[in-house]
C-alpha cells in the first residue's frame, strides 16, 4: 500500500538465521560422530538439504520484497507525475485564457479549450494512483472544488470576452479572486507531492535493505553449498574404491550372464533350425518316396509291356505338388513369397469364404459371421487371406471333435503406442481385424508360445503338416500385420490378425476370372527360353514346344543376346532371374532395349532377388514362380502375349 509503513527487521532476519545454521551446523555435527557409518554418510546431505531449503526460503522472501518494494517506487513516480501533470493543465487553462482576453483571438483560447478538457480525466487519474492512501484521498477532496471553482471562473471569463465585455472580464481577471484560488491550488498539490516524495523516500530505503539482505543470504547460500560440498566429498572420497571394487565385480558378473545369455540363445537358435531341418527332410523324404516310388513302378510296368502307368503317374504328381505346396509354405513362414496385394473390403471376402467353409466344415459346427459396418479398406493379397481363414477356420474344426461354434469377425481397431511398446514387432496405427474364435479344448500357454513355429503340431500322425499359424504369421507379418492368439484350455482359441489401414486412392477390387482351358500357340509364336540349368531348360522347352510354340533355347545372357540379334521374330523372352555372369533382369532390359516391342516372362524358384522387392512384384512384371505346371504355364505364357 502507498501508504503503509515499510517493515523493519530485514538485517535481524538474516543475523537470526546464520545463528541458526551455525548452531544446527554444531549440533549436527557433535551427533553424526556417534552415528553409524550409513547415516554419517546421509546426514551431511539432510543437512546440507535442509539448510539449502531454508536459504531458498529466505531468498524468494526478500525477491519478493525486492518486488513489492520495485513497484512502489515505480507507484511514487507516477502518483506525483500524474500531479505535475494536473497542476500544468491548470495552468495551460490560465494562459490560454489571458491571451485570448487580451487579444480576442481564438487561437490563444486553444490551450486553454484542450486543458479544460482534460482537466477531469487527470483528477480521476490522481485519484486512482492514490486510493490505497488516506491523506492523499482526503486532500483531493479539497482540491476537487478549488480546481472546479477555478476553471468556472475561467469558463467565466471567456464567455464574457465573447460577448464584447471585455471590461467586465478585465475586472474579474484583476480582482485576484483567481490568484488566490491558484495559490492554494498549488499548495494542496504540494502537500501531495510532499507526501509521495516521503513515501518515495521511505520505499527507497525499503528496497535498499532488501537489496543488501539478499546480498547476505547469497553469502549465507555460498556458505551452505560449499559445506554440503565439504561434507559429500570427504564421504565421498572414502566410498570410491569401494564402489570401483562393486561396479567391477557387477560388470563381471554381466558379461558372465550374457555369456551364458548368448550361449542359451545359440542352443535354441541350433534347436530351432534342427526342429526345422528335421521337419523339411522328414516332409521331402515322404514326397520323394511317394514320387520315385510312383516312377519306378511306372518304369518297371512299361518295361514289362504294361502300358497302364497312369495311377502311378498321378501319384508322382501329387508328390511332386505336394512338395511345391511345402516351399510355398516355408516361403510364407520366412516372408519371402511372392505376393499380389490389392485393395480389397475384407468384409466380402469373410462373406463368400463363410459360404464355403459351411460346406467344409460339417454341420456340427455352427458358424457366425460377426461383420463391423465402415470397414476400412486394406491393401493385401486375396489369395493369402482366403487362405489363412480357411486354415483358421479348419484347425478351430479340429480343436471341436465333438462340434460347436464358430465365430468370424471384422472390427476397425487402432493399436496404441502402449500396445506396440508391448509387443516390439508392431507398429502403432491403425489396422482392420480379423478374428477366429471356436468353443474347443484350447491351448495350453506353452503350446501358444510355440504355435507359430514351423513343422510344430499338436495333431496326430498325419493330421497336420505344422506348417498353416507359421505360414499365417509369416504373410500377417509380410503385409506389415500383426496376429496374435488367445487360449484357454476348456474355453477355446481366438486368433486375432490386424492388417493395415490402406488409406490411399480407392481402387477397384480385381475379380479372379473362373479357370478356364488355356489356349494354346502357334508355330508363328517364336519364344526365346534363357536357363542355365540344362534340365529345367529341356523341360520348359518340351513343354512350350508341347503347346504349339517355336522355341529358341540359350544357357545364358551372352547366348541370349547373339539368337535375339539373329532372329527377328522372337515374342516373348522366358528367363530365369539368378543366373551366372549374366542376371535375368539386366538380360531383359538390354533385350528390350534392342528390341522395344519384345514382351518378357520371368521365372525362377526364389523371390529375393533383382524382380521382386520386399515380395511383392514390381508393378508391370510378369513372374511365374518354379515349379509350375503344364497348365501354369500354358495360361501365363498366353496371357502376357496376349496383353496389350
Amino acid at each position: 500500500m502507498s501508504g503503509a509503513p515499510s517493515r523493519p527487521g530485514n538485517a535481524a532476519f538474516v543475523a537470526s538465521t546464520v545463528r541458526f545454521a551455525i548452531v544446527s551446523l554444531r549440533a549436527s555435527w557433535g551427533d553424526m560422530v556417534r552415528l553409524p557409518e550409513l547415516t554419517r554418510a546421509v546426514a551431511p546431505l539432510a543437512l546440507g538439504f535442509l539448510l539449502l531449503l531454508l536459504a531458498t526460503a529466505s531468498s524468494v522472501w526478500l525477491s519478493v520484497r525486492q518486488e513489492t518494494s520495485a513497484y512502489w517506487v515505480r507507484h511514487t513516480l507516477e502518483a506525483e507525475g500524474a500531479l505535475n501533470a494536473l497542476l500544468n493543465l491548470i495552468s495551460d487553462a490560465e494562459t490560454g485564457q489571458r491571451g485570448y482576453i487580451i487579444t480576442g483571438r481564438e487561437d490563444y483560447l486553444e490551450p486553454h479549450t484542450r486543458a479544460v478538457g482534460r482537466i477531469g480525466a487527470a483528477l480521476d487519474d490522481v485519484q486512482r494512483r492514490t486510493a490505497d492512501n488516506p491523506l492523499q484521498q482526503a486532500a483531493l477532496a479539497r482540491l476537487r472544488p478549488l480546481i472546479s471553482e477555478r476553471v468556472g471562473i475561467l469558463e467565466q471569463t471567456v464567455a464574457m470576452r465573447r460577448d464584447g465585455r471585455t471590461r467586465a472580464a478585465m475586472d474579474i481577471v484583476g480582482d485576484g479572486r483567481g490568484i488566490r484560488l491558484m495559490t492554494e491550488i498549488r499548495g494542496q498539490i504540494d502537500i501531495m507531492r510532499a507526501e509521495e516524495r516521503r513515501l518515495l523516500a521511505a520505499r527507497t530505503r525499503e528496497t535498499q535493505n532488501a537489496t543488501r539482505n539478499a546480498r547476505w543470504l547469497l553469502i549465507l547460500s555460498v556458505a551452505v553449498v560449499t559445506l554440503l560440498a565439504f561434507f559429500t566429498l570427504r564421504e565421498s572420497a572414502n566410498r570410491i574404491a569401494s564402489l570401483e571394487q562393486m561396479a567391477a565385480r557387477l560388470r563381471d558378473e554381466a558379461a558372465e550372464r550374457a555369456a551364458a545369455q548368448d550361449q542359451v540363445t545359440h542352443l535354441q537358435k541350433v534347436e530351432a533350425v534342427g526342429q526345422l531341418t528335421g521337419g523339411i527332410a522328414h516332409d521331402f523324404n515322404n514326397m520323394l518316396a511317394i514320387i520315385i516310388g510312383s516312377l519306378n513302378m511306372a518304369q518297371r510296368r512299361l518295361s514289362q509291356g504294361d502300358g497302364k502307368i497312369d495311377k502311378f503317374l498321378d501319384s508322382a504328381q501329387e508328390g511332386a505338388r505336394r512338395a511345391a505346396e511345402l516351399t510355398a509354405r516355408l516361403l510364407a513362414f520366412s516372408r519371402r513369397q511372392t505376393l499380389s496385394p490389392q485393395v480389397l473390403d475384407i468384409n466380402k471376402l469373410v462373406i463368400s469364404t463363410s459360404e464355403l467353409l459351411r460346406r467344409t466344415l460339417g454341420e456340427r459346427v455352427e458358424i457366425e459371421t460377426v461383420l463391423s459396418g465402415g470397414l476400412w479398406r486394406v491393401h493385401a493379397d486375396v489369395g493369402q487371406i482366403e487362405s489363412s481363414i480357411v486354415n483358421l477356420a479348419v484347425n478351430a474344426r479340429d480343436a471341436m471333435p465333438n462340434g460347436g461354434k464358430l465365430t468370424i469377425e471384422t472390427a476397425n481397431t487402432d493399436l496404441d503406442e502402449r500396445y506396440a511398446r508391448a509387443h516390439a514387432e508392431v507398429t502403432a496405427g491403425q489396422y482392420v481385424m480379423v478374428s477366429i474364435t471356436d468353443t474347443g479344448v484350447g491351448m495350453a500357454p506353452d503350446v501358444v508360445a510355440r504355435a507359430f513355429d514351423p513343422f510344430f503340431t499338436t495333431k496326430q500322425v498325419g493330421k497336420g503338416t505344422g506348417l498353416g499359424l507359421s505360414q499365417l504369421f509369416g504373410f500377417v507379418k509380410q503385409s506389415g500385420g500383426h496376429v496374435k492368439i488367445y487360449s484357454e484350455v476348456g474355453e477355446g482359441t481366438t486368433v486375432r490378425v490386424y492388417l493395415p489401414r490402406y488409406t490411399g486412392a480407392e481402387q477397384a477390387v480385381e475379380q479372379r476370372a473362373a479357370a478356364s482351358e488355356p489356349r494354346v500357340g502357334s508355330a508363328s509364336e517364336r519364344i526365346l527360353v534363357v536357363e542355365d540349368d540344362a534340365g529345367v531348360r529341356e523341360v520348359s522347352v518340351s513343354a512350350l514346344r508341347e503347346l504349339g510354340y517355336s522355341v529358341l533355347e540359350a544357357s545364358g545372357g551372352a547366348e541370349a543376346l547373339r539368337l535375339l540379334d539373329a532372329n527377328e521374330h522372337i515374342a516373348l523372352l522366358f528367363t530365369d532371374v539368378v543366373m551366372p555372369e549374366m542376371g535375368g533382369r539386366v538380360l531383359a532390359e538390354e533385350a528390350v532395349r534392342r528390341r522395344p516391342e519384345l514382351k518378357v516372362l520371368y521365372t525362377t524358384g526364389y523371390t529375393r532377388n533383382a524382380v521382386v522387392h520386399h515380395g511383392i512384384l514390381d508393378p508391370g512384371t510378369a513372374y511365374l514362380p518354379k515349379p509350375f505346371t503344364l497348365e501354369q504355364l500354358a495360361s501365363k505364357v498366353r496371357e502376357v502375349l496376349d496383353a496389350a
